[in-house]
């Protein structure tokens, strides 16, 4: 078992820290004229669904050589990529002009296919010296056709290659199609098709440093912060409201009910918390530079495992102190809570990417690979975690004596409910952060590159002061209105900004979006349900420790027995 785990731990290293790249490491991307630079096809797929992409050759492309796959990180399969060789020979320095790739024959079902594909925007993707580069496939003649059965259907044979180097490396690469070089894909019937390519080479003083600079500029993003403050009038509280929230002091440190349920919701957010803080880390320090493909999944998968501990440990701590007993009970509960809707999504929306032929279909390998994770690292952590914080001792600071009986909840007014509080509460929040949604959402859904982690760090800091205090606020009401159940209350107005957040989901999938088809629609509303969930338990907890802070602030001041 020790000799298992130790080879998972390798292999969880490896995957974060030596993510292996489209290029020849020998080489350090410097090449001699006339070697071999690779290019590797990755991916094809309608233009609006970016999670519905197939294999490069699940379409009838040919090629000359035979086709090896290329072995790909933990991280570069979860983010969808199938990277083969592709059909096309671009040797440093050689310039090619209209050669033929392949030839290939296509029958009947073969045309229908591209035919289908070319009327959905199809593109395909590429990687050459680890450089991304993206073309259609074809093109729908509409011109002067109002019936869509007039509709002429063309199918791009001949790919136009630049490339600009500085020395002996590859600096930039683009790819047009020849628009005079069609493949007529309107009948069915069987056609004969040539793939040609042509390969030009320029000389830029670009430095080798600065190429990736071309796609963290072209990301559409503002170069500039938008922050909007918002401006809190306090007055002082008069001397019957001070007298409202002094007269439950009794009561105020009753502890909430469900108490496994809560403990387990605090430790899955402080673990989300803890792992998005070491994901900005990262981002900050330069590892998720454009396209380092699935070192961002690569690490939300490893830190996730390495901190599940702080969850075990966070939640059977805090549950001891609220005099839980079932504390194995506990840890379980805390290990699915946030795991356990994760997998069901995932069952589901793996079958749905099996039946459709995706590459968002995970490998049975890969499968094992994130179960052994789980197994091996995951779990063990978690019971580790928990037993220590069973052994702290640790034991509730309560300034105030609670008494045996709970004191009556004096009838509220509609406005001080749980639901209209947590409508409250999520609203500014939302509001301070939702500018930034839309270019995350360009990035994550689209086809823009997020490269601002500097901006986002800050953004995501304005949403934990200001859902902090906002929850901080309507506790003092809460208290103020003789209310002493404000533990659920405090977490629910924390986290209500996640279902803020999947209500602009619903919002940017119907008005700002062209996706459709079941399978992106799935893909779409699966994903964002969790990580829209992380943020409700993520939130929750920030919102429900800043008013634990503050609670005890106030009691203490007043010295009450």
């Amino acid at each position: 078992m020790e000799r298992i785990r130790a080879c998972l731990v390798a292999l969880i290293v490896l995957s974060l820290c030596g993510v292996p790249q489209v290029r020849s490491s020998a080489s350090d991307h410097r090449y001699k004229a006339g070697a071999e630079v690779p290019l590797y096809a990755n991916k094809v797929g309608p233009f609006h669904n970016p999670s519905e992409t197939y294999r490069y050759f699940d379409f009838p492309f040919c090629s000359s050589t035979p086709v090896k796959e290329k072995n790909e990180a933990l991280g570069e399969v979860l983010n969808g990529d199938r990277l083969v060789s592709a059909p096309y020979k671009l040797d440093f320095l050689n310039d090619k002009e209209a050669e033929i790739a392949c030839k290939k024959k296509l029958t009947k079902e073969e045309v229908a296919k591209f035919r289908s594909a070319v009327s959905k925007d199809y593109y395909f993707q590429m990687y050459y010296d680890d450089l991304p580069i993206w073309g259609f496939l074809g093109k729908v003649d509409k011109e002067g056709k109002v019936d869509p059965s007039e509709y002429k259907y063309y199918l791009f044979k001949h790919l136009i290659f630049e490339i600009l180097y500085n020395k002996d490396r590859v600096i930039e690469i683009t790819v047009q199609s020849d628009p005079n070089a069609l493949v007529d894909l309107t009948e069915d019937e069987q056609v004969n098709v040539d793939f040609m390519y042509t390969v030009k080479w320029k000389e830029t003083e670009t430095p080798f440093e600065k190429r990736m600079d071309k796609y963290s500029l072209s990301s559409s993003l503002p170069h500039h912060l938008e922050i909007h403050w918002y401006a809190h009038d306090e007055e002082s509280a008069d001397d019957q409201e001070e007298t409202g929230w002094k007269y439950i002091h009794g009561d105020v440190f009753r502890y909430p009910k469900h108490k496994s349920l809560f403990a387990a919701a605090l430790g899955s957010g402080t673990q989300l918390f803890t792992l998005t803080i070491f994901i900005f880390i990262l981002a900050l320090v330069g590892v998720f530079y454009p396209y380092n493909r699935g070192a961002l999944f690569t690490a939300l998968v490893v830190i996730y495992a390495l901190t599940s501990g702080i969850a075990g440990y966070t939640t059977a701590s805090f549950y001891c102190q609220l005099e839980g007993t079932n504390w194995v009970r506990n840890l379980l509960l805390t290990g699915g809570l946030f795991c356990g809707p994760l997998f069901i999504t995932f069952c589901f929306l793996n079958t749905v990417a099996i039946a459709y032929k995706t590459t968002a279909a995970l490998p049975f390998g890969t499968i094992v690979v994130i179960f052994l994770i789980w197994a091996l690292v995951t779990s063990p952590l978690l019971v580790l975690g928990g037993i220590a914080g069973k052994n702290s001792k640790a034991e509730f600071q309560a300034p105030c004596r609670t008494t045996k009986y709970p004191r009556e909840i004096p009838p509220l007014p509609w406005y001080c409910k749980t639901l209209p509080q947590m409508a409250m509460a999520g609203f500014l929040p939302f509001s301070a952060i939702y500018i930034e949604l839309y270019y995350i959402f360009a990035s994550v859904w689209g086809h823009r590159i997020y490269t601002i982690y500097s901006i986002l760090f800050i953004v995501v800091i304005i949403l934990l002061i200001v859902t902090a205090f906002i929850t901080v606020a309507l506790t003092y009401f809460q208290l103020a209105a003789e209310d002493h159940e404000w533990w659920w209350r405090s977490f629910l107005c924390g986290g209500s900004t996640g279902l803020f957040i999947y209500a602009y989901c619903l919002y940017s999938y119907n008005a700002r979006s062209d996706m459709s088809g079941f399978m992106q629609t799935s893909f779409f509303f699966g994903c964002m349900a969790c990580i829209c969930y992380g943020f409700f338990l993520m939130l929750g907890a920030i919102g429900f420790r800043a008013s634990l802070f503050f609670v005890r602030h106030i009691y203490r001041s007043i010295k009450c027995e």
